[in-house]
């Protein structure tokens, strides 16, 4: 990933009178286990007409000489205990102390390193060293998670969820002081109103990306009072003041990460099929990723757009797996620009696993189902997952509209 491979800091000027944050520059509900409770006009997409549930290869150059990049994006980092006592096994045996999460994201490090922008959302705070951690209800994973991210090759990670007060301002500060130490990016929180007013700008080959993160709530918890810049709550015209923003400030791509929907619900609500809608007819929104309901939801395309609804969980082991629950998706868009403007030419899903073990594992399904070597207990299980994803992915017409899977 050239993100994470070649990453260096240059100051990105005041431009239109915003405060603009650093770039990074680069080479080429509860969390829980409670009862379920008109795009931009330009030029076309370019979508290939591979159906989804077919095998593609990454990437896509782009139609007419253009440049490109890749972005892939993930879904719920959801630390429940087990994990944590997994990191804290994989620790023990590679002979080091404390927790190591990498192995947990291993699987799919792959994909994520091999992206030029790569996304997660990470949905719990993190906290001191030592700890105590905590799961459900208020979450508190330990800080090495930020480390396993980088590692896997993430670059950025939205962090406005409905668990992000969950240990108050400290754990705000916390969470992103661990990213900051481990080099991932962030948007959706912040430590200061100074910090909440700069835009998180990558900038990947040829072009610069705005991040944006947004979420319903926080379990009934206020933010306190004096600082609203804590996190950032839904709100129509204050995302669009943010995508204006962060178009003066030089990005090219503004990219929205939204916490949102029901969970345990593969359904998107009408209230996200219509927020949808609005968001992508603003010429400052160019992408949608959604997550919060622990199952995956469908993609859609809008106006010559996309909106993933919903990732379903990138790691997570619920006190009672569902096994819709184990199930995640990957998204990977190909941005290419033409005429001066970038747009998704190529759409994928990849569909993931968390295999519950032991030892509990991300698991790349494409990549393990094209393994001879398979055992055919897992083989079985892993199908069932992958064509249930591509039936949830594919419901809203995202199939006839170009999506296809990937590896």
């Amino acid at each position: 990933m050239a993100c994470r491979r070649a990453r260096s800091w240059v100051a990105v000027g005041v431009l239109a009178g915003v405060l603009a944050g650093p770039v990074a520059a680069c080479s080429s509900d509860s969390a829980g286990d409670p009862p379920a409770g008109a795009g931009r006009p330009g030029p076309g997409s370019g979508s290939p007409s591979t159906p989804a549930g077919t095998s593609a290869p990454s990437g896509g150059g782009p139609d007419a000489g253009g440049r490109s990049f890749t972005l892939v994006a993930t879904g719920d980092v959801l630390i429940h205990p087990p994990l944590t006592a997994q990191a804290a096994a994989d620790a023990r045996a590679a002979g080091v102390p404390g927790y190591d999460f990498r192995p947990l994201f291993a699987g799919v490090r792959p994909v994520i390193s091999g992206a030029d922008l790569a996304i997660c959302h990470l949905e719990v705070p993190l906290g001191p060293p030592q700890g105590p951690f905590r799961g459900y209800p208020t979450f508190e994973a330990p800080p090495q998670v930020a480390a396993a991210l980088e590692a896997t090759g993430y670059d950025t990670c939205s962090t406005a969820s409905n668990h992000t007060l969950d240990r108050g301002a400290a754990g705000v500060g916390r969470t992103l002081d661990a990213l900051d130490a481990a080099g991932v990016r962030h948007a959706g929180s912040a430590r200061s109103a100074r910090e909440a007013a700069a835009p998180t700008v990558l900038a990947v080959p040829g072009a610069r990306v705005a991040q944006l993160s947004y979420t319903f709530g926080f379990n009934g918890l206020s933010v306190p009072a004096g600082r609203p810049w804590l996190s950032n709550r839904i709100d129509q015209a204050r995302i669009l003041a943010a995508a204006r923003r962060a178009r003066a400030a030089g990005a090219d791509v503004v990219v929205l990460s939204l916490h949102w929907g029901t969970e345990f619900e593969h359904r998107p609500t009408a209230e996200q099929r219509s927020l949808a809608r609005r968001l992508l007819g603003s010429p400052d929104v160019d992408l949608i990723v959604g997550h919060h309901a622990h199952v995956t939801q469908p993609f859609e395309k809008i106006g010559g757009e996309w909106v993933a609804y919903g990732l379903g969980n990138h790691v997570a082991r619920h006190a009672r797996p569902r096994g819709s629950t184990e199930q995640g998706l990957i998204a990977r868009f190909t941005f290419t620009e033409r005429a001066g403007r970038w747009s998704v030419g190529k759409a994928e899903y990849i569909p993931a696993y968390v295999d519950l073990g032991p030892p509990i594992r991300l698991v790349n399904l494409a990549a393990k189902l094209a393994d001879p070597a398979l055992d055919p207990g897992r083989r079985a299980r892993y199908e069932k997952a992958r064509d249930e994803i591509t039936a949830v992915v594919s419901s809203r017409g995202a199939a006839e509209a170009g999506l296809v899977a990937g590896r």
